[in-house]
C-alpha cells in the first residue's frame, strides 16, 4: 500500500516551470489593463461636482442633502477597499473587479429614474460606493505587489494617475453633456463607460504571474499562493494588528487629510464654488480636467521619486505645498479664468495624488505581505476624510453663502499632515525592494 501511494504521488505532475520572459514582460500588459479598468471605474467621479447644481434646481434638494449622498459614496469607497483586497486574494482579481464595474454601471444607470433624495443616497452612495471601493487603490496595490518587484513606485504612480486620467477624459465630456442635454444622459454615459471595460478585465487580466508561468517583473518565480478563506476575518485581523502600531495611525491621519483636501473638497466643490463667482460650469470643469492632466505627470513623477528618496520626507513636502496653494485659492476665484488661477491649477494638479506612491511604499515597508490590506484601511481613512468634507463643504455653503472657510481650513489641515509625515519612523530592518532599481531586470 505504501509503495502504491508513493508511486501515485510520483505520478502527480510537477508545477509548471517558470518560462523565459518575453521581450516585454507580461506584467506591463497587466498594468495596462489595470490602468484602463481604473479609468472606467473613475468615470463616475467626474459627476458629483457637475450635478450638484442641476439636482438642486430640478428637485430642490439642498447641497447638504446631495453632499450626504456623495459622503456615503466616498466613505464606502474607502471602507470597501480593505475587504476588496482580501476578496481578491480569495476569489481572484478578475471576478471582484468585473462585479465592481457592474455595480458602478447599475448605480449610475438607476439614478436616471430617481425622484427622491433617498434614492440618490442608495444609487450614488451604496451601489457606486461599493463598486468604486472594490476598484480603489487597493486594487492597484494588489496588482503592483503581485506582478512587480522592481519599479513598484513607478507603477503605483502610473496606476494612481489612472483615476486622474478618467477625470481628464470624462469631466469635459460630461460637463458638455450636462450643459447641452441635461444630467441624465451624462449619467448614462458613465454607466456605459463602466460596462465597456468588463470584457477587457475578464479576457486580459490575470490574477498572478504564476498563472502564465512567469516570475514577477524584476523578481524570482514564486508559485501562486493558495486562495485564503475568511477574507473578512483576515481583513479585520490585519487591522487589529496594524492599529497597535504608531505608523498606522500617522499614515491614516495624513491620508484622511489628503482625502479631505482633494476628493472631498476640490473634486466635489470646486465647480459649484467657481460657479458662485460667475464662472461657467464648462469652464470650471475644464479647469478640473487640467488638474487631471498635471496629476498624471505629478503622480508618475512621485512614483519615480519614491523609488529613489525617503517616502516620509516626500509626503511632508507634498502636504506643505498643497496647504499653501489652498490658502490662496479663495483670492483667485473670478468669473473668468486668469493666469493666477492657471498657475494654481498646474501647481495643485502636480500634487493632487502624488501622496499615494510614498504612502503605499511606507505601508509596504512597515507591514510587508499585509501591506495591500493595511493600505486599504489607510485608504478608508482617506475616504472618510473626503466624506466629512464633502458633507461639511455643502453645509458651509448653505450656512455661510461661500466656500472660503472650507478652503482655509483645508490649508491648515495640510500643514498638520506635513508635520505628521515627518514623525513616521523607518523600520531599522527595512530592506525595501523599491530602492533596488539598480539591479538588472528584464525589459
Amino acid at each position: 500500500m505504501t509503495q502504491t501511494t508513493e508511486a501515485a504521488q510520483d505520478a502527480v505532475p510537477a508545477p509548471a516551470a517558470p518560462r523565459r520572459p518575453a521581450r516585454i514582460h507580461r506584467a506591463w500588459f497587466v498594468a495596462a489593463v489595470a490602468f484602463v479598468t481604473i479609468i472606467g471605474g473613475a468615470a463616475f467621479n467626474s459627476l458629483p461636482g457637475l450635478l450638484m447644481d442641476p439636482l438642486h434646481e430640478e428637485f430642490g434638494w439642498s447641497r447638504g442633502e446631495i453632499g450626504v449622498a456623495v459622503a456615503i459614496d466616498m466613505a464606502l469607497y474607502g471602507l470597501t477597499a480593505p475587504f476588496a483586497a482580501a476578496l481578491m486574494d480569495r476569489f481572484g482579481i478578475r471576478r471582484v473587479v468585473a462585479v465592481a464595474l457592474s455595480m458602478v454601471a447599475a448605480g449610475a444607470l438607476l439614478s436616471v429614474w430617481m425622484t427622491a433624495v433617498w434614492q440618490l443616497m442608495l444609487y450614488w452612495g451604496l451601489l457606486v460606493g461599493l463598486g468604486t471601493g472594490s476598484m480603489a487603490l487597493a486594487f492597484a496595490a494588489t496588482v503592483t505587489n503581485r506582478w512587480f518587484v522592481a519599479r513598484r513606485g513607478l507603477v503605483t504612480g502610473v496606476l494612481t494617475a489612472a483615476g486622474a486620467s478618467g477625470q481628464l477624459v470624462f469631466l469635459p465630456l460630461c460637463a458638455w453633456i450636462v450643459e447641452h442635454h441635461g444630467w441624465r444622459p451624462a449619467s448614462v454615459t458613465v454607466a456605459l463607460a463602466a460596462l465597456v471595460v468588463v470584457p477587457f478585465v475578464w479576457l486580459l487580466l490575470r490574477d498572478h504571474p504564476a498563472d502564465v508561468g512567469l516570475a514577477p517583473y524584476g523578481g524570482k518565480f514564486v508559485p501562486k499562493p493558495t486562495p485564503q478563506r475568511g477574507a473578512a476575518k483576515r481583513t479585520v485581523t490585519v487591522l487589529s494588528e496594524a492599529a497597535k502600531t504608531g505608523p498606522f495611525w500617522l499614515l491614516a491621519g495624513t491620508f484622511a487629510i489628503c482625502g479631505a483636501s482633494t476628493n472631498g473638497l476640490v473634486r466635489t466643490h470646486f465647480v459649484p464654488s467657481a460657479h458662485d463667482h460667475g464662472m461657467p460650469i464648462t469652464a470650471a470643469a475644464s479647469l478640473l480636467a487640467v488638474i487631471g492632466v498635471f496629476d498624471v505627470i505629478g503622480t508618475v513623477a512621485s512614483g519615480w521619486l519614491t523609488d529613489r528618496f525617503e517616502a516620509r520626507r516626500l509626503l511632508a513636502v507634498y502636504y506643505a505645498l498643497r496647504g499653501v496653494s489652498l490658502l490662496f485659492l479663495p483670492m483667485l476665484m473670478a468669473p473668468a479664468v486668469h493666469p493666477p488661477m492657471i498657475f494654481f491649477i498646474v501647481f495643485y494638479g502636480l500634487d493632487w495624488v502624488a501622496t499615494v506612491p510614498p504612502t503605499l511604499a511606507l505601508c509596504r515597508e512597515q507591514y510587508g505581505e499585509d501591506s495591500a490590506i493595511v493600505f486599504g484601511w489607510v485608504l478608508a481613512s482617506h475616504q472618510v476624510g473626503a466624506a466629512v468634507v464633502a458633507f461639511a463643504g455643502g453645509v458651509a455653503r448653505d450656512v455661510f453663502g461661500s466656500y472660503d472657510v472650507v478652503w482655509y481650513a483645508a490649508g491648515a489641515l495640510c500643514a498638520a499632515a506635513a508635520l505628521m509625515a515627518l514623525v513616521i519612523r523607518r523600520r531599522p530592518d527595512d530592506t525595501s525592494d523599491d530602492t533596488s532599481d539598480a539591479a538588472p531586470v528584464p525589459a
